[in-house]
């Protein structure tokens, strides 16, 4: 196999008869689902995802993909393709969009009914939606594209089949071979024979779960897990799980009517989609069994279940706040039921597990993917990728989505199969790939860097910022003010020193001002004060008093007043 690059400069000018892949985003992550290809000096989107924050980035809402390099190129862009309505695929379209609003967007019904109300709310049109199926064939510009179903966690996901003069691509999306779906929707591989039949010159495939051997289990069997799980429960049941998980959904709608129980729906983003996904038609509510938060806290707790946000740990998501006692309709009381049915995002391990503590914590008993089989992951695992190269045959493959162990698993696979280890390219973000006469290989590298959401704030915040935040939130915070006579440095008043976010009192810090007063005194220039240079002065005493004495680094503010 090709290894994966560093160091590469930037791309030359595409070739004549080439074709380039460039990945933007989701590739060495789970997320932030981003490529784009490029012919004849025409851009082709396909995903635009977001990625969500880890403990290390505080105060981060969301995570894009790099616009930079097509930034001075919006123009180019004929099209954006959406394979299905994850966040880590859809959330960044508002985003791209502010940079050229007209570009049109091309996906299932579902996919585009959820894209639709975060462009509403962005204030961008939504004029240039267009919907299509599996089965249907278009042509933007030189790109022929052809739509296939696939199964995944979400109803209406597909993959796409690129068509070009300088060769033909498979992306798959996110995609599993659930061979029992429960919208009987199955991942068409006749059409994939078909396509390897007309030759794939690059396969671009999901490697979430290539690092899982065997097959996934079939969807349908959560049902009963879920059903057995509720028929134990004697108080409430908590249900957490992505907001766009419309399968999961639909089982614990099911599980519920089943035992005479009613379901409040609860987070702004899971009433939002599982509203649509019903007028859409995706989603079957029997009569009254759906109510409002008002109605549901006038029942008896054995007949409530409230299907929340919240299952990968996040700090304001309706799970977390009913672990911490603070949402403000929904109580855990002893002998209550919670139900984990996702599966963890890497990343996410720490906060999901302070969760199920807090939890237990408050006395409810949380079933999740480790005790029970409450989940079902939405990606192939190794059997199936196996089963898809030996269908598809391709020429190249480029493994997409995931982690740099899930690509190398994925690639693996593709070897094993007899795909040459030539033909096997293993890219990270920014790292261009060019077709050309059926081989793929590196061409360079474009600046693919975290772009950061925070509030209103997009991509002003920095790794230093970043850094700055981690270290206030685990090191603390120092203040030291002092007040100088301008012409002589004179200290006129002894420093100020004020801690927070230690444990210790400020009284510790008696000890070394007059340290910090000899420094000052030591740091006055003859003739005049430069203020920067008495701060430092302050700094350093301080830092290295705190780091012997404490065994902290906290952030240190020096304040100089001149007077």
């Amino acid at each position: 196999m090709k290894s994966l690059y560093e160091n590469l400069s930037e791309p030359a000018p595409l070739e004549e008869g080439a074709i380039r892949i460039i990945p933007l985003g989701g590739l060495g992550e789970v997320g932030r689902n981003m490529n784009v290809l490029e012919f004849d000096s025409k851009l082709l989107v396909v995903d635009c995802g977001v990625l969500f924050p880890e403990e290390t980035q505080p105060g981060v809402d969301l995570i894009l993909p790099d616009f930079s390099w097509i930034e001075d190129r919006m123009d180019d862009v004929v099209g954006m393709v959406l394979t299905h309505g994850h966040e880590d695929h859809i959330g960044g379209v508002p985003y791209l969009l502010k940079l050229r609003e007209d570009i049109p967007i091309y996906g299932s019904e579902l996919t585009l009914a959820f894209v639709e109300p975060k462009l509403r709310e962005h204030k961008l049109t939504t004029d240039n939606l267009h919907v299509v199926a599996e089965g249907d064939r278009i042509t933007i510009d030189d790109f022929d594209l052809e739509f296939v179903s696939v199964t995944h966690s979400i109803p209406d996901a597909l993959a796409v089949f690129v068509r070009t003069p300088a060769g033909k691509l498979l992306i798959t999306g996110d995609f599993k071979m659930d061979q029992l779906p429960l919208d009987s929707r199955l991942t068409d591989l006749r059409a994939f024979a078909r396509f390897g039949e007309e030759g794939v010159d690059l396969f671009m495939v999901d490697s979430t779960n290539a690092e899982v051997p065997g097959f996934i289990t079939p969807e349908r069997e959560i049902g009963p897990v879920l059903d057995r799980v509720f028929g134990e429960a004697p108080g409430q049941i908590v249900v957490a799980s992505f907001a766009s998980h419309v399968h999961r959904v639909q089982q614990v709608i099911q599980a519920a009517a089943h035992h005479g129980r009613h379901v409040c729906l609860v987070g702004r983003s899971m009433e939002r989609n599982m509203r649509i996904a019903q007028e859409k038609g995706y989603l079957t509510i029997p009569e009254g069994v759906i109510v409002d938060a008002r109605t549901i806290e006038m029942l008896e707790p054995s007949k409530r279940v409230y299907m929340a946000t919240g299952s990968q740990g996040e700090p304001m998501a309706a799970l977390s706040r009913m672990s911490l006692g603070t949402h403000r309709s929904v109580s855990i009381e002893p002998g209550d039921m919670v139900v984990l049915a996702s599966s963890l995002i890497p990343g996410n391990e720490n906060s999901v597990y302070r969760v199920i503590n807090d939890l237990m914590r408050l006395g409810a008993r949380v079933v999740h993917k480790a005790n029970a089989k409450v989940h079902v992951s939405g990606h192939a695992a190794a059997g199936e990728l196996i089963y898809c190269y030996n269908i598809v045959q391709p020429t190249n493959v480029m493994p997409i989505h995931g982690e740099v162990r899930h690509l190398v698993a994925n690639g693996q696979l593709a070897v094993k199969t007899g795909i040459s280890p030539d033909n096997v390219v293993l890219a990270e973000d920014g790292v261009c790939v060019d077709l050309k006469d059926g081989m793929a290989r590196v061409s360079g590298a474009v600046p693919c860097e975290y772009v950061y959401v925070d509030g209103r704030s997009i991509g002003e915040i920095s790794e230093h910022e970043l850094e700055t935040r981690r270290t206030l939130g685990s090191e603390g915070f120092i203040s030291v003010y002092a007040v100088v006579e301008h012409d002589s440095g004179m200290v006129l008043s002894a420093p100020i020193i004020r801690a927070i976010g230690m444990a210790e009192d400020d009284s510790v810090f008696e000890e070394i001002q007059p340290d910090v007063e000899v420094a000052l005194a030591e740091a006055a220039a003859p003739g005049g004060v430069d203020p920067y240079v008495l701060q430092q002065a302050m700094r350093r005493v301080i830092g290295r008093w705190v780091a012997r004495k404490l065994r902290r680094r906290p952030m240190i503010v020096p304040v100089v007043v001149e007077q």
